[in-house]
């Protein structure tokens, strides 16, 4: 869920480098509409191109994907889409209604997309001349020019209804676990305690998020793709989707967001709750320094205003974007990392469980230089240009790394074994898992794994991380959802 500027010219030209070398797509996790017998994809898989895109096409990029679905993106620029089930309640105007068959996904443009990503039930496409669609989440789609049929909508408010149900308790309780109930549906189930009074944590914000977030009795709760109203002139390069909010990455570094803000994680200084349009995000401009002034100060300028402090951040503009479920980041051009949101779990590595409503340097991290940044349901990771991860945030199912179950609201050095002879390049996170990809061609998974999404084989949790047998092809991207993982591989020479 991690956007990084100029990415798509660099894989366009290793493309033409390794002179049209096959690429391919595994797949591990569970996906309620794309397994026949529901059951967890324990190890990588081969994930087929569609034949209806047409002989000799190959997979470009992953994409990751949300409440179970996947998405990728073929040579050609469709959107594929696989892993929907209305009777799971994935509406198929999210996610494509194409079950265990991987299909393109029906955009109102034939310009090819370039870019995508997916929250909790909603999805964002950029093409490549800079525009953006999204659909889903009615709440998640600003004000813009929507196309198709709303009439197709119309029977699906129960099964989104449910969704943001869902939705609501996981993002409480970081002990809730997903289980299959028997009529097949993801159930959500405390299986390390919290009793009555989590309990009642869970109905009241299911309740009031609930309400926030639905629509009035005559309108449908999921919109159609919708082409998304910017600016004049703006070209957007990336995007990333959270649980309810977006943002975007223009080609010149400026963030937009749109969606829900009421932790903040829009970054627009205020916990206002919904945003329709698309607002750019200060994250550049002077900005608060964090709870630690003393590295800070050393590092970079810091100027008088009134009785506080202003902290010019290090760069020029964003060049990376990530979107956690009530949390976000952005890394600058100069490695600087800036988050805002929720913060309960420390997920922002301010130190703190304190939210945070406006892009926060994290100042632990000054003097750093990082270049990728990942964001899950309750953490965030980092990797630094010299290769080295650092985690922050929650940590109930190992999703940190840190060979602990302890949360940190600092961003903490990796020091796993594993790693030390590794340079890490890409980061991606899901729910509740996380994983790498090195400049040596390695897999790492660590974290939540009761549906096989950290593809070792079962299904036991990892709190260290774990590398991923991939024989004979040379990992180039991964991907995470929300229960599994994509990997984008390319045969060796």
């Amino acid at each position: 869920m991690n956007g990084e500027l100029g990415e798509e010219s660099l894989m366009k030209m290793e493309m033409e480098e390794g002179g049209g070398r096959e690429r391919v797509v595994y797949m591990c996790g569970y996906l309620p509409g794309a397994l026949p017998q529901r059951s967890p994809i324990l190890s990588p898989v081969v994930v087929r191109l569609p034949q209806s895109i047409g002989a000799g096409s190959y997979w470009k990029d992953v994409s990751g994907g949300g409440c179970g679905f996947a998405m990728a993106i073929s040579d050609s620029g469709k959107l594929i889409t696989w892993g929907s089930a209305d009777d799971l309640g994935q509406s198929y105007v999210t996610s494509g209604k194409h079950g265990e068959m991987p299909e393109p996904f029906p955009l109102p443009t034939e310009a090819s997309i370039i870019r995508a990503a997916a929250g909790w039930a909603h999805c964002v496409a950029v093409t490549e001349s800079g525009e953006v669609y999204t659909w889903g989440w009615k709440e998640c789609v600003p004000s813009g020019k929507i196309f198709g049929d709303q009439s197709l909508v119309l029977g699906i408010e129960k099964n989104v209804a449910e969704r943001q149900s869902s939705f609501s308790l996981e993002q409480v309780s970081p002990r809730s676990q997903g289980s299959r109930s028997s009529g097949g549906a993801i159930a959500i189930v405390d299986n390390k305690g919290g009793g009555e009074e989590t309990a009642k944590r869970r109905r009241i914000s299911s309740a009031k998020q609930t309400a926030e977030s639905s629509s009035s009795g005559d309108e449908t709760l999921s919109a159609l793709p919708c082409l998304v109203t910017l600016n004049p002139g703006v070209r957007i390069a990336a995007v990333a989707a959270g649980g309810r909010h977006t943002l975007a990455l223009s080609d010149i570094g400026q963030v937009w967001g749109w969606g829900y803000g009421g932790e903040g994680q829009l970054g627009l200084g205020s916990r206002i709750r919904m945003v329709s349009s698309p607002h750019p995000v200060p994250c550049i401009e002077s900005t608060d320094l964090g709870k630690d002034r003393t590295m800070a100060i050393s590092q970079g300028s810091m100027a008088s205003e009134g009785h506080g402090f202003a902290f010019r951040v290090p760069g020029n503009y964003v060049k990376g974007i990530a979107c956690g479920g009530r949390h976000s980041a952005v890394i600058t051009d100069a490695g600087a990392v800036l988050t805002f949101g929720w913060g309960l779990y420390g997920q922002c590595g301010q130190g703190s469980t304190d939210d945070e409503l406006s892009p926060t340097c994290a100042s632990s991290l000054l003097g750093i230089r990082m270049e990728g940044v990942a964001a899950g349901l309750w953490h965030t990771i980092c990797i630094s240009a010299d290769g080295d991860v650092y985690a922050f945030g929650g940590n109930q199912f190992g999703q940190l790394g840190t060979g602990s179950e302890q949360a940190e609201t600092l961003p903490r050095l990796l020091e796993a074994p594993s790693l030390e002879t590794v340079h890490a390049k890409i980061v991606s996170c899901g729910a509740r898992h996380s994983a790498v990809v090195t400049e040596e061609g390695k897999v790492f998974c660590w974290g939540w794994n009761k549906y096989g999404q950290l593809g070792l084989g079962d299904v036991i949790d990892r709190n260290i991380p774990s590398q991923v047998a991939i024989e004979g092809c040379i990992p180039k991207n991964v991907a995470c959802g929300w229960w599994h993982t994509l990997l984008l591989t390319e045969s060796p020479t």
